[in-house]
Protein backbone atom coordinates (compact mmCIF):
# COMPACT_ATOMS: atom_id res chain seq x y z
CA UNK A 1 0.00 0.00 0.00
CA UNK A 2 1.39 3.55 -1.18
CA UNK A 3 1.59 5.89 1.43
CA UNK A 4 0.25 9.18 0.64
CA UNK A 5 2.12 12.73 0.41
CA UNK A 6 -1.37 14.47 1.38
CA UNK A 7 -4.31 14.39 2.94
CA UNK A 8 -8.04 15.27 1.42
CA UNK A 9 -10.60 14.29 4.00
CA UNK A 10 -14.36 14.77 3.68
CA UNK A 11 -16.46 16.17 5.75
CA UNK A 12 -20.23 14.53 6.41
CA UNK A 13 -19.05 10.87 7.88
CA UNK A 14 -15.54 11.43 8.20
CA UNK A 15 -14.73 14.61 9.91
CA UNK A 16 -18.39 15.82 11.55
CA UNK A 17 -21.91 14.45 11.55
CA UNK A 18 -24.03 17.43 11.01
CA UNK A 19 -27.87 17.65 11.25
CA UNK A 20 -29.71 17.75 8.06
CA UNK A 21 -30.72 21.19 8.08
CA UNK A 22 -26.91 21.88 8.58
CA UNK A 23 -27.64 23.77 10.97
CA UNK A 24 -25.19 22.20 13.89
CA UNK A 25 -22.60 20.10 13.81
CA UNK A 26 -20.90 17.25 15.60
CA UNK A 27 -17.04 16.42 15.32
CA UNK A 28 -16.33 12.68 14.77
CA UNK A 29 -14.50 11.11 18.02
CA UNK A 30 -10.70 11.49 17.36
CA UNK A 31 -11.17 13.33 14.08
CA UNK A 32 -9.67 16.67 15.57
CA UNK A 33 -6.45 14.90 17.12
CA UNK A 34 -5.51 13.12 13.26
CA UNK A 35 -5.36 16.48 11.68
CA UNK A 36 -3.02 18.01 14.79
CA UNK A 37 -0.96 15.31 14.69
CA UNK A 38 -0.66 15.69 10.59
CA UNK A 39 0.20 19.26 11.39
CA UNK A 40 2.83 18.48 14.19
CA UNK A 41 4.58 16.03 11.09
CA UNK A 42 4.33 19.15 8.67
CA UNK A 43 2.17 16.84 6.28
CA UNK A 44 -0.24 18.89 4.30
CA UNK A 45 -3.99 18.00 4.12
CA UNK A 46 -7.25 20.20 3.12
CA UNK A 47 -10.93 18.93 3.38
CA UNK A 48 -13.27 19.22 0.39
CA UNK A 49 -16.82 18.79 1.58
CA UNK A 50 -19.93 17.98 -2.01
CA UNK A 51 -21.58 20.60 0.62
CA UNK A 52 -22.23 23.30 -1.18
CA UNK A 53 -24.47 25.70 1.35
CA UNK A 54 -21.57 28.07 2.59
CA UNK A 55 -18.78 30.09 1.33
CA UNK A 56 -15.43 28.59 3.15
CA UNK A 57 -15.21 31.80 5.38
CA UNK A 58 -18.88 30.68 6.56
CA UNK A 59 -18.11 27.03 7.63
CA UNK A 60 -14.62 27.12 8.80
CA UNK A 61 -15.59 28.92 12.14
CA UNK A 62 -18.32 26.45 12.53
CA UNK A 63 -15.87 23.47 12.51
CA UNK A 64 -13.54 25.26 14.54
CA UNK A 65 -16.32 25.73 16.74
CA UNK A 66 -16.78 22.30 17.63
CA UNK A 67 -13.67 21.14 17.87
CA UNK A 68 -11.91 20.78 14.36
CA UNK A 69 -8.84 22.76 13.50
CA UNK A 70 -9.70 23.92 10.28
CA UNK A 71 -8.67 26.80 8.97
CA UNK A 72 -10.51 28.73 6.31
CA UNK A 73 -8.05 28.43 3.44
CA UNK A 74 -7.95 24.54 4.17
CA UNK A 75 -11.63 24.00 3.76
CA UNK A 76 -13.36 24.39 -0.27
CA UNK A 77 -16.52 23.11 -1.75
CA UNK A 78 -17.29 22.30 -4.94
CA UNK A 79 -17.95 26.30 -5.37
CA UNK A 80 -14.47 26.79 -5.14
CA UNK A 81 -13.81 23.90 -7.81
CA UNK A 82 -16.66 25.63 -9.89
CA UNK A 83 -15.87 28.64 -9.69
CA UNK A 84 -12.05 27.92 -11.27
CA UNK A 85 -13.64 25.70 -14.49
CA UNK A 86 -15.70 28.70 -14.77
CA UNK A 87 -13.15 30.72 -15.44
CA UNK A 88 -10.76 28.87 -16.92
CA UNK A 89 -13.86 28.25 -20.05
CA UNK A 90 -14.88 31.78 -19.57
CA UNK A 91 -18.26 31.31 -19.01
CA UNK A 92 -19.94 35.20 -18.74
CA UNK A 93 -23.54 34.85 -16.82
CA UNK A 94 -24.11 31.47 -14.84
CA UNK A 95 -27.43 30.64 -14.07
CA UNK A 96 -27.22 29.41 -10.33
CA UNK A 97 -29.65 27.20 -8.53
CA UNK A 98 -28.82 27.03 -4.81
CA UNK A 99 -29.58 29.14 -1.87
CA UNK A 100 -28.19 32.75 -1.51
CA UNK A 101 -25.08 30.99 0.19
CA UNK A 102 -24.27 29.38 -2.86
CA UNK A 103 -24.59 32.71 -5.18
CA UNK A 104 -22.78 34.40 -2.30
CA UNK A 105 -19.62 32.10 -2.47
CA UNK A 106 -19.43 32.25 -6.46
CA UNK A 107 -19.45 35.66 -6.27
CA UNK A 108 -16.27 36.00 -3.72
CA UNK A 109 -14.72 33.95 -6.51
CA UNK A 110 -15.24 35.96 -9.66
CA UNK A 111 -18.17 34.35 -10.89
CA UNK A 112 -21.07 36.60 -12.54
CA UNK A 113 -24.27 34.92 -10.98
CA UNK A 114 -28.06 35.31 -12.45
CA UNK A 115 -30.89 34.29 -10.20
CA UNK A 116 -33.31 31.78 -11.15
CA UNK A 117 -36.08 34.14 -10.19
CA UNK A 118 -34.70 36.97 -12.45
CA UNK A 119 -36.59 38.39 -15.54
CA UNK A 120 -33.41 37.61 -17.60
CA UNK A 121 -32.05 34.62 -17.29
CA UNK A 122 -30.20 34.53 -20.31
CA UNK A 123 -26.63 32.62 -19.55
CA UNK A 124 -23.95 30.85 -20.46
CA UNK A 125 -23.92 28.15 -17.82
CA UNK A 126 -26.16 26.70 -15.10
CA UNK A 127 -24.84 25.97 -11.68
CA UNK A 128 -26.94 23.24 -9.84
CA UNK A 129 -26.18 23.19 -6.08
CA UNK A 130 -27.81 22.85 -2.21
CA UNK A 131 -31.45 24.42 -2.92
CA UNK A 132 -34.29 22.93 -0.69
CA UNK A 133 -36.33 25.67 -1.73
CA UNK A 134 -36.29 24.98 -5.62
CA UNK A 135 -39.67 25.31 -7.60
CA UNK A 136 -40.58 24.50 -10.62
CA UNK A 137 -39.67 28.02 -12.15
CA UNK A 138 -36.33 27.53 -11.27
CA UNK A 139 -36.33 24.37 -13.22
CA UNK A 140 -38.22 25.70 -15.74
CA UNK A 141 -35.31 28.26 -16.42
CA UNK A 142 -32.74 26.02 -16.06
CA UNK A 143 -34.09 23.70 -18.94
CA UNK A 144 -34.31 26.73 -20.59
CA UNK A 145 -30.70 27.76 -20.73
CA UNK A 146 -29.84 24.23 -21.21
CA UNK A 147 -31.90 23.53 -24.07
CA UNK A 148 -30.70 26.47 -25.79
CA UNK A 149 -26.89 25.68 -25.54
CA UNK A 150 -25.84 26.71 -21.81
CA UNK A 151 -23.88 23.99 -20.08
CA UNK A 152 -24.98 22.37 -17.15
CA UNK A 153 -22.54 22.15 -14.26
CA UNK A 154 -23.54 20.94 -10.41
CA UNK A 155 -21.83 21.16 -7.19
CA UNK A 156 -22.81 17.27 -6.68
CA UNK A 157 -24.90 14.29 -8.49
CA UNK A 158 -24.36 12.08 -5.08
CA UNK A 159 -27.40 10.99 -4.05
CA UNK A 160 -27.01 10.60 -0.63
CA UNK A 161 -24.90 12.31 2.41
CA UNK A 162 -24.51 11.16 6.00
CA UNK A 163 -25.80 12.93 8.90
CA UNK A 164 -26.90 12.90 12.57
CA UNK A 165 -30.41 11.42 11.59
CA UNK A 166 -29.11 8.87 9.12
CA UNK A 167 -28.53 9.72 5.72
CA UNK A 168 -30.13 11.85 3.51
CA UNK A 169 -30.51 12.86 0.00
CA UNK A 170 -28.45 15.67 -1.79
CA UNK A 171 -30.93 18.51 -3.62
CA UNK A 172 -28.41 19.07 -6.54
CA UNK A 173 -28.98 15.34 -7.41
CA UNK A 174 -32.22 15.27 -7.25
CA UNK A 175 -32.46 18.67 -9.31
CA UNK A 176 -29.95 17.57 -11.81
CA UNK A 177 -32.45 14.76 -12.37
CA UNK A 178 -35.36 16.73 -13.08
CA UNK A 179 -33.53 18.92 -15.31
CA UNK A 180 -31.33 16.17 -16.89
CA UNK A 181 -34.58 14.07 -17.75
CA UNK A 182 -35.91 16.94 -19.83
CA UNK A 183 -33.11 18.14 -21.74
CA UNK A 184 -31.22 15.10 -21.98
CA UNK A 185 -28.28 16.20 -20.99
CA UNK A 186 -26.12 15.31 -18.21
CA UNK A 187 -24.68 17.38 -15.31
CA UNK A 188 -20.75 17.69 -15.27
CA UNK A 189 -20.03 17.65 -11.50
CA UNK A 190 -17.34 20.21 -10.10
CA UNK A 191 -17.62 18.21 -6.96
CA UNK A 192 -16.60 14.68 -6.10
CA UNK A 193 -15.87 12.53 -7.55
CA UNK A 194 -14.92 15.14 -11.03
CA UNK A 195 -11.61 14.86 -12.15
CA UNK A 196 -11.62 18.40 -11.90
CA UNK A 197 -11.73 17.97 -8.06
CA UNK A 198 -9.02 15.43 -7.80
CA UNK A 199 -7.46 18.42 -9.69
CA UNK A 200 -7.87 21.27 -7.95
CA UNK A 201 -7.07 18.97 -4.66
CA UNK A 202 -3.63 17.79 -5.97
CA UNK A 203 -3.15 21.58 -6.90
CA UNK A 204 -4.11 22.86 -3.04
CA UNK A 205 -1.58 19.83 -1.82
CA UNK A 206 1.13 20.62 -4.35
CA UNK A 207 1.92 16.91 -4.56
CA UNK A 208 1.06 14.46 -7.64
CA UNK A 209 -2.82 13.05 -7.93
CA UNK A 210 -1.31 9.35 -7.19
CA UNK A 211 0.33 10.29 -3.66
CA UNK A 212 -2.80 12.12 -2.60
CA UNK A 213 -5.07 10.01 0.39
CA UNK A 214 -8.53 10.32 -0.81
CA UNK A 215 -10.68 10.32 2.85
CA UNK A 216 -13.95 9.90 2.72
CA UNK A 217 -17.16 7.54 3.51
CA UNK A 218 -18.94 7.66 0.57
CA UNK A 219 -18.03 4.76 -2.53
CA UNK A 220 -19.11 7.40 -5.45
CA UNK A 221 -17.74 10.65 -3.98
CA UNK A 222 -14.27 9.67 -2.74
CA UNK A 223 -13.76 6.24 -3.61
CA UNK A 224 -15.03 6.40 -6.95
CA UNK A 225 -11.97 9.18 -7.69
CA UNK A 226 -9.35 8.33 -6.23
CA UNK A 227 -9.55 5.09 -8.58
CA UNK A 228 -10.69 6.93 -11.43
CA UNK A 229 -7.65 9.54 -10.49
CA UNK A 230 -4.87 7.28 -9.77
CA UNK A 231 -5.33 8.49 -5.98
CA UNK A 232 -5.04 6.43 -2.77
CA UNK A 233 -8.24 5.16 -1.53
CA UNK A 234 -9.03 5.36 2.18
CA UNK A 235 -12.63 4.64 3.02
CA UNK A 236 -13.90 5.02 6.65
CA UNK A 237 -17.02 3.17 8.48
CA UNK A 238 -17.74 6.49 10.59
CA UNK A 239 -20.54 7.79 7.63
CA UNK A 240 -23.04 6.24 5.18
CA UNK A 241 -20.96 3.07 4.61
CA UNK A 242 -20.37 0.14 7.14
CA UNK A 243 -17.47 -2.21 6.72
CA UNK A 244 -19.62 -5.02 5.21
CA UNK A 245 -20.91 -2.34 2.62
CA UNK A 246 -17.07 -0.91 1.92
CA UNK A 247 -16.33 -5.28 1.45
CA UNK A 248 -19.15 -5.84 -1.39
CA UNK A 249 -18.00 -2.07 -3.54
CA UNK A 250 -17.44 -2.89 -7.12
CA UNK A 251 -13.67 -2.68 -8.52
CA UNK A 252 -14.34 0.91 -9.49
CA UNK A 253 -15.54 2.00 -5.99
CA UNK A 254 -13.25 -0.31 -3.77
CA UNK A 255 -10.95 1.56 -1.17
CA UNK A 256 -7.27 0.91 -0.71
CA UNK A 257 -8.01 0.73 3.09
CA UNK A 258 -10.97 0.75 5.30
CA UNK A 259 -10.54 2.25 8.65
CA UNK A 260 -13.23 2.61 11.61
CA UNK A 261 -12.25 6.99 11.70
CA UNK A 262 -9.28 8.60 11.07
CA UNK A 263 -8.30 8.82 14.16
CA UNK A 264 -6.25 5.30 13.20
CA UNK A 265 -4.79 7.48 10.10
CA UNK A 266 -1.05 7.84 11.05
CA UNK A 267 -0.66 4.52 12.82
CA UNK A 268 -1.95 2.90 9.36
CA UNK A 269 0.07 4.69 7.28
CA UNK A 270 3.12 4.07 9.77
CA UNK A 271 3.21 8.71 9.22
CA UNK A 272 5.06 8.88 12.46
Amino acid sequence: MRTPKGFMFDLDGTLILSNRKLGSYDAIPGAAEALQELDALDIPWIALTNGSAYASRVQAPRLRAVGLPVPDEKLFTPNSVAAKVIGDVGYERVLVLGTDGVTQALEELGVSCVSADAEDTTCDAVYVAWHPDCTMPHIHAACDAVMGGAAFLSASDVPFFATKEGRSFGYSCAINGAVSRVTGVEPQPTGKPSAHALDFIASQLGVAKEDVGVVGDDPTAEMQMAREGGAIGIAVTSGSTSAEEWASQPPGKTPDVVLGGIAELVDTFGLR
